[in-house]
Order: structure tokens, then sequence, then C-alpha cells
């Protein structure tokens, strides 16, 4: 047996290790099966190269919890070291990474996500261990080693009676540690992080039923049950995820399974998967997946997961994948992603932003690639996706270059165009007189509907554009088309928002307009309503509530975040009454010498208007309602 004393100036450094990483306590398991992990795969390589000339077989992990003697243990079959392995790779560069790990950490915060990124894997065990042993055999024909550490920098290595290959850990678990003794705990470990480890992970049994065999010995008392109950391995993981196997290997269904596999709370499926599969300039596997979305920018409950080498390593993707796709689900696994430091320092690699930029274009070809070859079916998810990329129109340059070949326009009678169909179909009817192509949408199909019945009847199309940032993106649709404008339907009369050569003559002259207006003022509150004389066509509404499409789409923007003036969002709302002097409405007004039956008839036909504007609440709802019953006695 030799002694020993860990080559380190920093003197009690395991304290140290433990309350920088004390944060993120629980990924000693992730850290210590995924070294049990490498070294499994490692001997599978030497023996397919025929350097390690042992038999491979089919190699497992295991974790087992030994709650009396309060210990953990971690047991491979992989590699396994020699005394002299374990004397270079355990006492001095592990370590040499613990003083580069302290050095660089000593004086910032905790960062709880370090440990691997600096060889510190095996040293993770003393955040939960009071003292460590590691058994371990060679796949050489060398003698066992026991290694012994109690979290001083003095260590023993004797040999060991260990005759099978691999690697076995001891934790004997601390006092303010004795959470992971539980089974519960350990079992949500191991699903968090080691839920698709390549090698198969034991953890206790289960029992399973199996069907009997015809001819199969079955005693008495089971003769009339054709299932019997057999214990075997509770293996935690799934070692070959649907992410490692080729898409051409794979169906719907699979890719729905797996879904289920990594969300078993999410109900609804997936509208559609991308698979990623990339190996130059970068390694990158992956699935995303589309769930429905709608309307709601807050659905963040379930994120993408991002794996290395099949590990768990966070769902806090933010830099990998672009911002408008975090709102995606599925798995992202690549051994090129910087592990373990800060996220800064993620967005700042350079192989990140190529990442990031490959998922983007992947997307984009796919979503154009489905909307090619089934169009019906993807104007039928659209409304659910939307979204998502009218987001990534707003915020992924590259990605608004390919969106004009699947992005579509729905209008309020479900048709979907593209812009290109969109320029192309509504030139004729809704160009103005200065050849500019009008966009009519409304934002709201039922509180709009008599502006949009209104402009049907003109024969035009009203987009329903929906969405919570649609003013930002209209108004970066405008920017690269400066041929066209989008109006939303309520912000003007129909003839005002797509000004034809042809006008109207006012019945009343400029004196009695000047008096109508002057009525008007008095009784409407100008604090919110502008008042406007219109001479319309005389069937057209007596009184119309319009916002102005600047105004309200800059007091929108400034809401949503990142545009509009400064401050907007706290404007009290303004609106224009467009009053319609060819309508006998109007004449009647002026020519009512009571003023008091001028002013109801002046309210009555302002609250009819707010009605229809669904502006009508509250003080001035039970007034107009118990107005309306007085002229009906």
């Amino acid at each position: 047996m030799s002694t020993g004393k860990i080559n380190v100036s920093v003197e009690n450094i395991f304290p140290l290790i433990k309350k920088f990483l004390y944060s993120d306590h629980e990924i000693f398991l992730r850290e210590l099966i995924s070294n049990g992990t490498d070294a499994t795969l490692k001997l599978k390589h030497l023996t397919s190269i025929g350097e390690a000339k042992v038999e491979y077989g089919n190699p497992i992990l295991e974790v087992k919890i030994d709650k009396e003697g309060k210990k953990i243990h971690i047991i491979d079959q992989g590699l396994g070291m020699t005394a002299e392995e374990v004397e270079k790779y355990i006492n001095q560069i592990a370590f040499s990474g613990a003083e580069e790990f302290l050095d660089k950490y000593k004086d910032s915060a905790k960062d709880s996500g370090i440990i691997g990124h600096f060889g510190l894997g095996f040293y993770s065990a003393f955040m939960v261990a009071e003292k460590v042993e590691l058994i371990t055999k060679s796949y050489k024909d060398e003698p066992a080693a026991h290694w012994t550490c109690d979290g001083s920098p003095e260590f023993t290595l004797e040999p060991a009676d260990k005759t099978t290959r691999g690697t076995e850990i001891i934790l004997h678990i601390a006092e303010d540690s004795l959470e992971f003794l539980e089974d519960a705990k350990i079992s949500g470990l191991l699903n968090k992080y080691n839920k698709f480890m390549p090698i198969p992970i034991k953890f206790g049994t289960k029992t399973e039923k199996i069907e009997q065999k015809k001819g199969e010995f079955v005693a008495e008392e089971d003769k009339d049950n054709i299932f019997t109950e057999v214990e075997v391995d509770n293996i935690i993981n799934n070692p070959n995820p649907a992410w490692t196997k080729l898409p051409t290997d794979l169906t719907d269904t699979d890719y729905k399974d797996f879904y289920r596999e990594v969300y078993p709370m999410q109900f609804e499926e997936p509208l559609f998967h991308i698979h990623l599969n990339v190996d130059y300039p970068f390694n990158l596997t992956g699935i995303l997946y589309f769930p429905k979305l709608g309307s709601d920018m807050q659905i963040q409950k379930d994120k993408i997961q991002l794996y290395q080498n099949q590990v768990y390593v966070t769902d806090n993707v933010e830099g990998i994948v672009p911002e408008f796709l975090t709102m995606l689900r599925g798995v992202i696994d690549s051994p090129d992603i910087p592990l373990n430091v800060s996220r800064s320092g993620l967005q700042a690699d350079g192989a990140v932003k190529k990442i990031s930029n490959y998922i983007t274009r992947k997307v984009a070809d796919k979503l154009k690639s489905l909307f090619t070859e089934n169009r019906g079916d993807f104007e039928q998810k659209w409304n659910d996706i939307k979204i998502v990329l009218e987001y990534g129109m707003l915020s992924e340059d590259k990605f608004y270059e390919k969106a004009g070949a699947f992005v579509l326009y729905p209008t309020v009678d479900n048709k979907y165009f593209t812009l290109e169909e969109l320029k192309e179909n509504l030139k004729e009817k809704q160009t103005d007189k200065d050849g500019k192509l009008v966009v009519l949408y409304a934002g709201n199909k039922e509180s709009q509907h008599s502006y949009i019945e209104i402009a049907k009847e003109k024969g035009y199309e009203v987009l329903l554009l929906d969405s919570p940032i649609i003013s930002h993106l209209i108004q970066k649709i405008e920017g690269d088309n400066r041929e066209v404008t989008f109006v939303r339907v309520d912000s003007d009369h129909i003839d005002n928002l797509i000004k034809k050569e042809e006008t109207t003559i006012s019945k009343l002259s400029d004196e009695e307009q000047e008096s109508l207006k002057t009525v008007l003022e008095t009784i409407v509150p100008k604090q919110t309503y502008s008042v406007q004389l219109e001479a319309l066509d005389s069937q057209a509404s007596p009184f119309i509530i319009t916002q102005p499409e600047f105004m309200r789409r800059m007091k929108e923007m400034s809401q949503s975040g990142g545009g509009g003036m400064f401050g907007m969002g706290n404007m009290p709302e303004m609106y224009n009454l467009v009053v319609n002097t060819n309508s006998e409405l109007a004449t009647n007004i002026l020519n009512n010498k009571d003023k008091s039956a001028q002013e109801n008839l002046v309210k009555q036909a302002l609250d009819l208007a707010k009605l229809s504007q669904n502006l009508l609440k509250g003080e001035d709802l039970t007034a107009f309602v118990k107005r309306s019953f007085e002229l009906i006695k």
C-alpha cells in the first residue's frame, strides 16, 4: 500500500470545490456516470481496432444505493485503470484541472456548471461525499487498485482483490447530502441527466409479466395463469434515442413516440418535426418539434434540451438555438458545443454562432418543403405556428430572406396568400389613385365585423392579422416593399382607406357644415374624439368611429416592446368620429332646434357607433340602454 499527498498548492481544496459548485450539487451523478460511459465507449473502440484483446460483451453501468451504510456505488465495465493510471489521472491531471478552476474562479460568484470544463468530473464526488473510494481493474493484465481519499489532500493507494474489468466508485455520503440516498432522488436525477446515455444504466430491479410459452414447465398453482412474473434489471435509459438514427430509418410514429418519451406530460401531438444531422463544419444531430402555439408567445414550459454525446447538459439553449426557435421543443446533441462555461462565453464562441445559423437555415428549408409538398396541410397548421415564424422574420435576417417563400397572410374568409400572391391578386382592385397597393387587414374578426363587411361589399380582400407582434412585422414589410401599405380596416372610412379618383359632393353647404361641426363638438367629448365631416354615400353609416393607423400602430408597438415612439404605449386612446354629411341623420341634427332633442340624437348616434367598435361600456352603456327604451316606448 502506498500513501501520498496530492500535489496541490491550495491546502483544503475540497471545501472550496463544494462551495463553488454548491448551487449545482446534483451534477456529481451526471459527471460520474459520464466518466463510466466514456470508459466503456473507449473500450469498445479499442476492441474494435484490435488494440484491446478482450471481449467487449454487453457492458452496463450500475448505480446502487446502500441506505444503511450511507453509500452510493457507481459501477462500470469499461477500460478500468492500473495503479499507475490512477496515480496519473486521479492524483495529477484532475487536480491540475482543480487548481486551474480555483485560480480562475476563487474570486467570482458561484458558477455551477463549470466542472467538466476543467477535467474536474471525478472530483464532483466530493460535493456530496466525505470520503470517496475507487476500486478499479484495467482491461490490461495488471492487478486491481484501490484508491481512497477523505476530502483532504492525503490519499491511499493499495492493491485490490477485484477480478472483473471496470471501475467501482463508492461515495460515503456526507451528513448534509443524505437526500441523495433516497431512491426517488437518484431516480429523478438519472431520468434528468442520463435518460439517453449510450450505455444501458441499471438502477435496481423491477418485475415484469411475461407470457409463458407452451411446453414450459409450470407450477401447478400457476396452471391457469398464462403470465408469469420475473425480476429483471431496471434499465432507466434508452441508449439509442431517435436523434442518433438516420431519418430514413424512422417513421412518423417513431418521431411521435420519441416526442412523448422526451415530454411525457404533453398530450397534444406535435404538428411536425425537423431532423437535424450535420457533420461538417461541426457535429450536430437533433430533432426539433413544432408544437401548437397559437398566438401565445409566453408558452415556454417544455424547452429544447441540449445534450453532449447523449449526456443532458441544459434546457437553456439561448445562443445555440436562435431566439425565435426557443418556442419549439426537442433535442439538440453536439460534441462541439463548449460545455460548462458561462452563457456569455457560449454566445461569443464561433462554433456556437455557426450552429445557430445552421439551425435557422435548416428550419427555413424544412418549412419551405412542407409548404411546397402539401400546401393545404401547411395552411391548416398556419395559425398554430405563425407566431414562431413572424417572430423569426423580425429577429433573424437570414430567416426573413427565406420566409417570403412560405409565410402566409390569411384573409377573414380563410384564403391564404404569400406576399407575392397578395400583390398579384390585390393590385387590380386595391391600388389607390397614387399607385400604392393598399392591403386591408383586421385584428379581430368579431369586433371589426361591420368594417370588414363594408370593405367586402366594395369587392376588397381583408386579411386577418391578429398576432401580438403584427404591428412590428408590417412595419418591416412596408420598409422593404415601398409600393405596399397595410391599413387596418377600421382606421378610416373605406373610401378614405383606398382613395380612388371620384369624390362625393356634400348635400350640406360649407356654412351648414360649419354649424353642424359646432353642434357636434359641444356634445362629443373632445379628449377622446376628433370630429371629421365627410361627404360619403348617403347609404353609408351616419357616424363611424375610426382609429388612425399610424397612432394605433405606434401605440401597439410601444406596448409589445422593441419599437414605436417612446412612451406612446401609455397615451390615452384617441379616435376619429367621421360624420357623413350626406346622411339623413346629419340633416336632422342640424335642423333640430330643440337643444335637448339634438343632444339625444348625437349621443344615441355616437353610442351606436361606439357599440359597433365594442367601445360602449360601463356608465355609458347603462345610459344608452335607458335612452333606447325611452325612444321605443
